[in-house]
């Protein structure tokens, strides 16, 4: 680990201190810890006690036994959800895009980010720096407000009130409170827009995707060169028609696994 920086080198034992427990269904005890693992004893000490406490790892108080906690199955879960919306989303992200031929893609909320899960692009020259797997502020993308839309006004304001939010072109909404209001109009439109926010000279239109309970797990959105919405060659009435007709199919899909419903 020479020349590694401390965070890094804590990262690395964390993530093997965790795979080191994982093999063992009944629990490991520190002694048989520290026979696995060539950290000093005092660091392995202060590593059990973050670990255990963040829930990442449970400690049984009779046999002084170390098992995975609750944490991984929690981010395990986020994972499944995610990787199964992507899969019954997929088919409808391709038809959306050929009702168009414009670049549609999928999203879903990290606190107060969109993460990007899936992309099918159009045939129009277009430079998106997203990509499946990147993140941006949901506040500067459409799919991203669409996303901000779901949540409860409190939270809102608990996060943006008062804010100053940082500009990326000269369009970028930098006010918190005026961001809670555009979000306040996407929640009763049902419809959410970035015009040049992000990236000058792209235009994109959003919709939430809900489960049964009317919460909002994820959304859909095309980006088009703004040129092409100047000349009329696309509407945003119609794309927003059609991302309705596939937010509406993938609620369904979802709806339809029991396993979703569970979660």
């Amino acid at each position: 680990m020479t020349g590694e920086s401390p965070s890094v080198k804590s990262a690395k034992r964390t993530l093997e201190l965790l795979e080191i427990v994982a093999q063992y269904p009944h629990g490991i005890t520190f002694v048989e810890l520290a026979d696995h693992l060539s950290y000093p004893k005092s660091s392995l000490h202060g590593l059990l006690q973050t670990v255990v406490a963040m829930k990442w790892l449970t400690l049984d108080s009779v046999d002084r036994r170390y098992s995975i906690g609750v944490r991984p199955w929690e981010v395990g879960q986020a994972f499944r959800r995610s990787r199964d919306i992507v899969i019954k989303a997929r088919r409808y992200l391709r038809e959306a895009n050929e009702s168009l031929d414009e670049t549609v893609q999928l999203g879903i909320l990290d606190d107060l980010d969109v993460v990007y899960l899936d992309k099918v692009e159009g045939t129009q020259p277009l430079r998106l720096v997203s990509r499946e797997g990147s993140r941006l502020p949901a506040y500067v993308t459409g799919i991203g407000k669409a996303l901000l839309s779901g949540l409860p006004a409190h939270v809102l304001r608990d996060r943006f009130a008062g804010q100053a939010l940082t500009g990326y072109t000269s369009l970028t909404i930098t006010s918190g409170d005026h961001l809670i209001e555009v979000l306040g109009g996407v929640r009763t439109r049902g419809y959410a827009t970035d015009d040049g926010e992000y990236s000058h000279g792209v235009f994109c239109v959003a919709v939430p995707i809900t489960n049964r309970g009317g919460q909002v797990v994820a959304a859909l959105s095309f980006s088009v060169p703004s040129a092409r919405i100047e000349s009329g060659d696309v509407t945003t009435d119609r794309m927003i028609e059609v991302l309705l007709a596939a937010s509406g199919a993938i609620s369904a899909a979802i709806d339809a696994d029991p396993q979703s419903r569970r979660s």
